[in-house]
């Protein structure tokens, strides 16, 4: 990117005005400031602008970047994405970046705020008072001291949660599948798993990201296990929290209480919860401070002046920061390598202590460290509540106790490219490889003990099945009644095992419900399924 006198950045929400005054500044970039804009108007007004800067009210949809023309750059001032269609952007080779570490404190203090006020009934005794009542017994609250606090996710936040509420005098427990239990132990917090949490807490705290993983994990099977009495406590995502089953929780008294600062629906029009004395509730503030605000402008608007004028990209959650011609010659690896971690991540839930990355063949002779970073990002994004993109995924793997190796071999055996990740948990040892082939055409070649042909995106079923007639057959069958169309199928057979033991790789055009996928563990001769996302 270079500098010309026609660089254009619009900020389409209302952003710190010390972040206006640096692009503003900035020799060659002029700036408009429209907060006002419907989607339809910031369609019509984008293909004048070469970059977008947002916070969370716009929603860069993929219509808004296909009118982007110009587009080369979208900054999100903050973590979160759920705003911006990060893979359209992609798609049509914009960069997108955020700025994570801008409002790690924020988000902290305001969830140890809110376990404190619900605690103590803050909110609802100030309402009280303000009504001109005195109601001391109504309000009587508990202590935090010698309590257990229950940490779903032990990320940057969750982290920084725990230690505060140490000082409080409260016992930590902590689930987070993919954190070495060293690492926890290290904090002098408790390793646990999510069955155990649940029975011992008596505040639960969340902060893991929204992803098809999460998505109610808090849910009515997880209220059931749960302590009478529980309080709850979510400032990290809608969604994560089943707010129907929460709804019944409260209302039985099984749960104390609740404190959210995120709801499915945004603004909560209509939720019942917030018609229960025992909910307290804010509008989305985890990151609403002054410091935040001024620290996530700031650091966005150095982000988009260095990109636009050529100085360098950081924060960029959809490439590494390389010159745009090595990135066009590594681009079918960085897609390879991300997904090869993604699913390395997905194949197993037990912590990774370590992930080997070996390549052979014709790109040796290249750097290939940002491939390794998108290796590491594939493995670490699905796993951890921090938003992973190629500057933080070598930091974030070294504080979860992750060990890196990287190796290179002149020779493929069978490919004239390929690249083996290596995974090593508790449970053992995960290998699986893949190739960028004509045209660059990435290929996943190898899980484990299997070689195999797959396509490295979308949604993917993995089959553990016997190697027996017909199961192909009723699968495809299954799959039909429910109007998944197969994409791509492959079938291989260990030969090496006694047991023949095979997988079957089906590459679907939709995403099976978990009711399909029961159907399909009952056909005779298959013996796990597994639902992977690319």
């Amino acid at each position: 990117m270079t500098a010309t006198k026609s660089l254009r950045v619009l900020i389409s929400d209302a952003l710190s005005p010390k972040g206006v005054e640096i692009l503003e500044k900035e020799p060659g970039i002029k700036v408009d400031v429209l907060t006002d804009l419907t989607p339809e108007d910031l369609c019509k007004k984008i293909g004048e602008y070469h970059a977008l800067v947002v916070r969370s009210g716009t929603k860069v949809t993929r219509e808004v970047i296909e009118h982007g023309k110009k587009l080369q750059v979208i900054g999100r001032a903050g973590i979160g994405l759920d705003n911006v269609d990060a893979e359209a952007a992609t798609a049509s080779g914009i960069i997108v970046m955020n700025t994570p570490g801008g409002n790690t404190t924020s988000t902290c203090e305001h969830s140890v705020s809110m376990l404190c006020a619900l605690a103590r009934n803050i909110p609802q005794g100030t309402a009280s008072v303000k009504q001109g009542k005195w109601e001391r017994k109504k309000f009587q609250g508990v202590e935090l001291y010698g309590k257990t606090l229950g940490v779903v996710g032990l990320g940057r936040i969750g982290s920084e949660v725990a230690r505060r509420l140490q000082a409080f005098g409260m016992k930590v427990v902590a689930f987070d599948p993919h954190l070495p239990a060293e690492r926890a132990k290290a904090m002098d917090i408790e390793p646990v798993a999510l069955e155990d949490l649940l029975k011992v807490a008596d505040f639960i705290t969340i902060h893991v990201p929204l992803t098809p993983e999460t998505k109610h994990l808090i849910g009515e099977k997880a209220f059931k296990k749960m302590k009478k009495g529980v309080r709850i406590v979510n400032c990290a995502r809608g969604g994560v929290v089943d707010e129907a089953a929460l709804l019944e929780a409260l209302k039985s008294e099984k749960v104390a209480g609740a404190a959210l600062d995120v709801f499915e629906k945004e603004p909560p029009e209509g939720n019942p919860l917030l018609k229960l004395d025992n909910v307290i509730a804010t509008p989305h503030l985890g990151a609403s401070t002054k410091e935040a605000q001024l620290g996530v402008a700031v650091d966005i608007a150095h982000q988009v002046c260095d990109a636009l004028m050529g100085r360098g990209i950081s924060n960029a959650v959809n490439m590494p920061s390389v010159d745009g011609e090595t990135y066009r010659r590594l681009k079918p690896y960085l897609l390879l390598g991300e997904a090869l971690g993604s699913l390395q991540a997905q194949l197993g839930d037990s912590p990774i202590s370590e992930v080997r990355i070996e390549y052979a063949g014709e790109m040796i002779s290249e750097d290939l460290s940002p491939v390794s970073i998108a290796v590491l990002k594939g493995v670490l994004a699905t796993s951890v509540a921090e938003h992973v993109n190629f500057v933080n995924a070598p930091h974030i793997a070294k504080s979860r106790g992750v060990k890196v190796v990287e190796s290179k071999v002149s020779e493929a055996e069978t490919f004239a490219n390929l690249i083996s990740v290596e995974v090593v948990t508790s449970q053992g040892r995960s290998v699986v490889a893949g190739s960028v082939m004509a045209k660059n055409q990435p290929r996943i070649v190898q899980v484990n003990n299997h070689f195999v042909e797959i396509i490295p995106s979308g949604y993917m079923l993995l089959i553990g099945n016997l190697d027996k007639p017909g199961i192909v057959g009723a699968i495809g069958t299954i799959l039909g009644k429910s109007k998944i169309n197969i994409a791509r199928m492959t079938n291989t057979t260990n030969r090496e095992t006694a047991d023949g033991s095979a997988i079957t790789v089906i590459n679907v055009d939709g995403e099976p419900s978990a009711a399909v996928l029961d159907e399909i563990a009952k056909v005779k001769y298959v013996t796990s399924v597994q639902l992977i996302r690319l």
